[in-house]
């Protein structure tokens, strides 16, 4: 009697809900990857915030141009790719810096080369999905843009809204504030309110955070609060370890004291690194996916279609003229045709005609023998 219970939940099982497992192993087998554009112009603290960000050194051998360089200065696309493993979870980050930008006097074509190469990448991921073989898709789209704004403006420039008009709809754009530690904590607010009016004025739409579950806990939909209430991050990066009253604290040392990186007092740095990698890299991913790639796919599509219309057409017009004159050239030897078989026809009639004059001139001939051999 006692085994009755547990054989009865047993038979209930049925053994669906192991399916987040199953998922969870097959992904970390196979890795995850992210590709991270930075976007600003040279001085602004990007290469030192991504090591501080993922704890690496991915600028070791970068060459820092001079003035005469940088006067006739074009942007251009480096990328740099990096490995990363966490707890038995592999990820590669693939970070694609623009060395160039906004750094010659004339800037009017800088957003070329980054539109160009989101493009690109969208491009080459639809080639290789319509392909025969999907099963190895490198996937090198850009799901994310952090786009760096000058902390010594005013507000947004017009170099800076020109760029993020053009990326808004093919990227996931996340502004930030470069070395926010110069501004004071009134000056970083005054400068977040002017940004978020001029985007406002501009009908300039940047990433919008997923709304929370209802079935979230209470500390989740505060930290998703609080993260949407500091856009754009104020950020401060340092790769320097100080030792401040016996703790280790990545930081920047100055005549005044200490600038903590990862204090929420001094800089927005650890709300953009629980954004950027523990809460919403997968939605990053999803709406680069299901929005900006769809978007692209679907204007291809279209360009397709119209090009195979306008072939089936040209097709079609081409197959009718070929038609008529072949149908002329039908009804031409028809009417030839035509012709000779009359002409065949009057012939055989004149000889019919022929024959019968000759049948009856033989009769005659031979009545008029008769006649004489009967005298």
């Amino acid at each position: 009697m006692s085994k009755t219970p547990s054989f009865d939940k047993e038979r209930d099982y049925i053994g669906f809900a192991t399916l987040p497992e199953q998922v969870h192993r097959k992904s970390v087998k196979r890795g995850f990857e992210f590709t991270l554009m930075v976007v600003g112009e040279s001085g602004l603290g990007k290469s030192t915030l991504i090591n501080s960000l993922f704890l690496g050194d991915l600028y070791k051998n970068r060459i820092i141009p001079n003035v005469e360089e940088r006067i006739e200065k074009t942007t251009r696309i480096e990328k740099k790719t990096m490995d990363i493993e966490e707890r038995g979870v592999r990820l590669r980050l693939t970070v694609v810096d623009t060395p160039g930008f906004g750094d010659a006097i004339n800037c009017e074509d800088s957003w070329r080369v980054c539109t160009a190469y989101i493009d690109e990448q969208f491009r080459q991921y639809f080639t290789d999905e319509s392909g025969l073989n999907r099963r190895n898709i490198q996937d090198n789209r850009v799901h994310c843009c952090l786009y760096f704004v000058p902390p010594w403006g005013h507000s947004l420039r017009q170099m800076d809204l020109d760029m993020i008009k053009r990326l808004q709809r093919k990227v996931n754009i996340v502004l930030v504030i470069g070395k926010a530690d110069c501004l004071t904590k009134t000056e970083v607010r005054n400068l977040k309110e002017r940004i978020l009016r001029d985007l406002e004025d501009n009908h300039i739409q940047l990433y919008q955070f997923p709304e929370c579950d209802s079935d979230e806990d209470e500390d989740f939909k505060q930290q998703d609060r609080e993260l949407k209430a500091s856009i754009p991050f104020a950020v401060v990066g340092s790769n320097t370890i100080l030792d401040i009253a016996g703790k280790k604290v990545r930081g920047r040392q100055y005549p005044w004291g200490v600038v903590n990186v990862e204090d929420p007092e001094h800089s927005d740095f650890i709300k953009l690194r629980t954004f950027l990698i523990s809460t919403h890299m997968q939605d990053l991913k999803d709406t680069t996916q299901d929005v900006h790639y769809e978007n692209f796919r679907a204007q291809c599509i279209s360009q397709i279609s119209q090009h195979a219309l306008r072939e089936r057409g040209k097709l079609k017009r081409d197959s009718i003229s070929s038609t008529n004159g072949f149908e002329s050239v039908i009804s031409e030897t028809d009417r030839l045709l035509l012709q000779k078989d009359e002409e065949i026809r009057r012939m055989q009639d004149m000889l019919t005609q022929m024959q019968e004059k000759l049948k009856q001139t033989h009769l005659m001939e031979m009545k008029k023998n008769d006649s004489v051999i009967d005298v």
